[in-house]
């Protein structure tokens, strides 16, 4: 629920999010909880509500049908991030479970994975993701974050083969670092690759993490799992819920969603800047200088020719910001939620950028659609992708 004028907040005294109110079926409160990680309470209170309202009469079993709001009609639905190499993009089909290869007319080349949600390695029509998210490419070899599955893959795209390297599929709550295959992550959404040192965007931790490709060994690198915004030494600064990140010039840039952010890690210096974002529930629409802009739970950023892209998903735009000077400014998107071309584009929730010879391709969640921006134009065209 994007609740921006805090009426559902105000109407249920929400203290703080996430929070979850359980209605019986008479229409009345019957509690809430704070916080991730309830699911044996809610799970033990359901089931007494249900027993009760059998034994009352006032359960009705009839099956529902929530309709979305857009509906899925293409080849793609939800995508949630995008990459480009030379002369191809890679898509995270996300709520098709699968990895689709096509060149920059989007003309499809390749999809990896069956399609059917799971966890399953192997060749590429057997294997199984789990709504997959960011993508990262190094040569012959692409790396998926799974965050349903809590995993992170690697696709030998010469083999076609698809291997879990770190992750075990069930959500972690520890915190120290250990064996890929043996330590279980929560919610990886994003990858950023330098060297052999992969960088992870762990949402469900409020933490970037860090697989040592060569070594094999993954943990925490910067972030105290504290869901806030604060700066400082990597250990004692917080994050929440990032959900994107690249690497841009020697410096880590995150898309820092609950906060509603742009955070930076300047890996020479070992501490976590603020590019945008002052607190949990500051947010807005707004261009300007540093602490003046405001955005509204961004999902996604790329960086290019002294620029970091950032897909501004809640006020259905993209940004920029200028490296140097802080400023920010919107370059594509009026604001509302729609499918539109040209000069007055306009996008719903967009969530994944790659930049790459000049153009910005953006993966439009809700639009189902890969869309492209002539930055040097200002002009945007949605990519047949089949």
């Amino acid at each position: 629920m994007n609740d921006a004028d805090f009426a559902i907040w105000r109407t249920y005294g929400v203290k703080g999010w996430p929070t979850v109110a359980l209605i019986d079926p008479e229409g009345y409160i019957a509690g809430a909880v704070s916080g991730e990680g309830h699911y044996d309470v809610l799970d033990g209170a359901i089931g007494k509500i249900v027993a009760e309202h059998a034994e009352k009469g006032t359960l009705d079993r009839t099956p529902r049908r929530f309709r979305r709001e857009a509906e899925e009609s293409g080849p793609l639905s939800f995508p949630g991030k995008v990459a480009a190499d030379a002369g191809r993009l890679f898509i995270s089909d996300t709520h098709h479970h699968r990895i689709v290869v096509a060149d920059l007319d989007g003309r499809v080349l390749e999809t990896i994975g069956s399609g059917e949600a799971g966890l399953a390695d192997g060749g590429f029509a057997e294997a199984q993701f789990h709504e997959p998210e960011g993508i990262c490419i190094d040569g012959s070899l692409l790396y998926v974050a799974d965050p349903e599955n809590h995993a992170v893959r690697r696709v030998n795209l010469k083999r076609k083969r698809i291997e879990t390297i770190a992750g075990t599929g069930t959500i972690g709550r520890a915190r120290g670092r250990g064996a890929g295959r043996e330590v279980a992550l929560s919610s990886p959404w994003d990858l950023a690759l330098d060297g052999d040192v992969l960088y992870i965007a762990m949402a469900g931790m409020h933490q970037v993490w860090t697989l040592d490709l060569g070594g094999g060994s993954v943990g925490p690198f910067a972030g105290s799992g504290r869901e806030d915004i604060v700066d400082g030494e990597l250990d004692d600064a917080a994050f929440a819920q990032p959900s994107g990140i690249a690497l841009v010039g020697g410096r880590i840039y995150v898309a820092d969603s609950e906060v509603s952010g742009v955070r930076v890690i300047d890996l020479a210096k070992g501490v976590v800047g603020t590019l945008v974002g002052e607190g949990l529930f500051e947010f807005g629409d707004a261009d300007g200088v540093g602490t003046l802009a405001r955005m509204q739970h961004p999902l996604g950023v790329a960086g290019g020719e002294g620029k970091l892209y950032v897909a501004d998903s809640y006020n259905h735009k993209v940004k920029a910001i200028d490296l140097a000077t802080r400023r920010v400014t919107t370059i594509a998107g009026d604001g509302n939620a729609g499918l539109v071309d040209g000069k007055a584009a306009r996008f719903h929730e967009p969530t994944g950028l790659a930049f790459a010879g000049g153009r910005l391709y953006v993966a439009d969640t809700n639009n189902h659609s890969i869309r492209v921006v002539e930055l040097a134009r200002g002009e945007v065209s949605t990519l047949p992708v089949g």
